[in-house]
């Protein structure tokens, strides 16, 4: 019964605020209309505060003026959207005032502006990766999302959010270090997002490859003695040099270790390497110039076999002190594979289970080394994992061609 009568309390109260309300609008609507001049935007306020009454007075109680506190709440809503639409009509004046843009416009490549713009210091470095993909790479929000393994929706927002941080941003360029380490990670993901696609039906976009390779060039230009910069450049140049020999007449995947090498890009390589070498010989020392002297190691080998493994394997060691990245753990353990066995490589995969847990590229990883060491069984089931784990169709073939291969 107690139950009852507390359900019957609440049910009066609800009924005895809603009667109060109503016979409160019409003085409350009356009083901010002769306040504002405005019906229409009054009348709107008055519900807004309606309902803010409804809501909050039950939760926190009644004020000991209602109809006050009702007048107050509309004003200051009304007060809010007239402030609004004199910032609306602030800018469009503003944007009246502007001179159109120069006849030579087309001339002018702003490209390079935008892409400093869109890694500003006043956006997280999430936040600016992603707008810049989608502004400057042309990546969509799926492809953004899938590369940064959250949900489509939480990529939307987070770039919305990016752009309204943006408003009013200078469109100078700034070269600061910050600002460049933003940009160049950015580059990188261009990149790779264009040589490997994460998802589709195609290896790769050489759209999104090509203009990775031409941001960074022009960035080069701009910092021509940067070590970092020249590094990424050699980097995309030594690994774009291999493209077409990555897939076959039919568009299926070919691995590094059996690609016809003749195939490769020999004026790209040759460009790369001179800038690797460079780049290596700039210090600080960093990432890209160390990801840029492994891949022309692997372009000056003429056979797959005339690998300098050791000497990657070395590379790879001071990368993952440099980066900590689990994939360039993942890569060492490649390498350690190539120059002390199988088992090595495999040991060095262990820790990963728990950075890389459900990656497929873990499972492909672990495949190849079970089948270095002749367990053509496990190969198999890894590489049958490792399938189901890609959204590229290319990939997917090929491993499960490889799981097929050794069942």
């Amino acid at each position: 019964m107690r139950t009852s009568k507390t359900s019957d309390d609440g049910t009066q109260g609800l009924m005895a605020l809603e009667d109060l309300l109503r016979e409160l609008t019409p003085q409350v609507l009356g009083a901010v209309v002769r306040w504002s001049g405005d019906f229409a935007a009054a009348e709107d306020a008055v519900q807004e505060a309606l309902l803010a009454a409804a809501t909050t007075w039950p939760r926190d109680g009644r004020p000991d003026k209602p109809k006050a506190w009702l007048i107050q709440t509309a004003s200051r809503r009304l007060i809010d959207e007239i402030r609004q639409e004199q910032a609306r009509r602030r800018r469009e004046e503003k944007a009246t005032l502007r001179d159109l843009p120069p006849e030579d416009v087309e001339e002018r490549d702003d490209t390079l502006q935008l892409l400093f713009l869109s890694c500003h210091p006043a956006l997280t470095p999430a936040s600016a990766i992603a707008l810049t993909l989608r502004a400057v790479g042309g990546l969509t929000t799926a492809e953004i999302a899938a590369a940064y393994l959250v949900p489509e929706a939480t990529m939307a927002q987070r770039i919305s959010r990016a752009k309204q941080k943006l408003k009013g941003a200078s469109f100078e360029l700034d070269t600061s270090e910050e600002r460049l380490r933003n940009v160049l990670h950015v580059l990188y993901l261009i990149f790779n997002e264009g040589y490997m696609s994460s998802s589709g039906p195609d290896l790769h976009r050489s759209d999104l490859s090509g203009e990775a390779i031409r941001l960074t060039r022009a960035v080069h230009t701009l910092l021509p003695g940067s070590g970092q910069v020249t590094g990424l450049l050699a980097l995309m140049l030594l690994t774009d040099a291999r493209r077409s020999a990555r897939t076959g007449s039919h568009g299926e995947l070919i691995p590094l270790a059996e690609q016809d090498r003749t195939l490769w890009n020999k004026e790209l390589i040759t460009e790369g390497v001179s800038r690797a070498v460079t780049a290596f010989g700039t210090p600080p020392l960093g990432e890209y110039q160390l990801q840029a002297a492994i891949a022309a190691l692997h372009d000056e080998a003429d056979r797959a076999e005339d690998t300098d493994w050791p000497q990657i394997l070395a590379l790879y060691g001071l990368l993952e002190d440099l980066s900590g990245n689990p994939m360039v753990k993942l890569n060492r353990a490649i390498a350690a594979a190539m120059v002390d066995g199988p088992d090595a490589g495999l040991k060095l995969l262990e820790p990963l289970d728990e950075e890389l847990a459900g990656h497929y590229r873990l499972d492909a990883t672990r495949g190849h080394l079970y089948a270095l060491r002749g367990d053509h069984e496990t190969a198999a089931e890894h590489f049958r994992a490792a399938a189901r784990g890609t959204t590229s169709l290319p990939e997917r073939n090929y491993l499960m061609a490889k799981a097929a291969s050794f069942s």
